[in-house]
């Protein structure tokens, strides 16, 4: 019984893979058959700008408030770290000291 199940399993498999094969190949014929126009260089840059453009436009930007906010903090957590670092170098080099 399991190995009729297996066998059955392993033809579905089969032919889900041929029926795959056959529409990549319906596709790449289509392709093939469909060519489409490539536009100027210009106009596909003029889409280009026109993209980066509306996507700016949907940025949310923030005040100079929050920007001043945001670079304290920064600069805060860019200290800490560099003090913490440099205090586990510290007492690293302690502990090595007194085992040797």
């Amino acid at each position: 019984m399991t190995e009729v199940k297996k066998n059955s399993k392993k033809e579905e498999v089969k032919e889900i893979k041929k029926e795959k094969k056959e529409v990549s190949k319906k596709k790449n014929d289509s392709k093939k058959t469909e060519k489409k126009e490539k536009k100027s260089l210009w106009v596909r840059f003029r889409i280009f700008c026109h993209g980066v453009k509306s996507e700016t436009l949907s940025v949310h930007w923030p005040s100079k408030k929050d920007m001043i906010r945001y670079s304290i903090a920064t600069i805060f957590f860019i200290v800490f770290c560099a003090v913490f670092f440099y205090a586990i170098d510290v007492i690293f080099a302690l502990i090595q000291s007194i085992f040797r």
